[in-house]
């Protein structure tokens, strides 16, 4: 059973067959192939005191698949990183290599950004 608090937005229900249904609690997106991703690399330095983050957008599919795609992009740099949100960042710039790394692995990724 999970807790009332869980549940954001209903109060109460008049309706005697009523279930609540968590959202996306029951089903994960299913990953793309690579060759349908359409991934976006580009630098940001935004709300990170001044750090240079790679920025990578647009990954459709599990968080187990996104986070063992930023692993190997992470080894592969040699430097920090982390996933959220459908996003991962790899501390510092290196633009160039993770696209470079992402079209060898089959992704459509482009640059994006200035």
């Amino acid at each position: 059973m999970t807790s009332h608090r869980n549940r954001s937005g209903i109060v109460y229900s008049t309706d005697p067959d009523f279930v609540y249904r968590y959202d996306g609690a029951d089903e994960e997106a299913e990953t793309l192939p690579p060759a349908q991703q359409q991934l976006r690399v580009q630098l940001d330095r935004r709300n990170r005191g001044g750090k240079v983050v790679t920025l990578v957008t647009g990954f459709k599919g599990a968080s187990d698949d996104l986070e063992t795609l930023c692993r190997q992009l992470k080894a592969k740099c040699g430097t920090g990183g982390s996933a959220k949100d459908g996003d991962i960042l790899i501390q510092g710039d290196f633009r160039d290599r993770v696209l470079a790394l992402l079209v060898e692995a089959g992704y459509k990724a482009k640059r994006a950004g200035g």
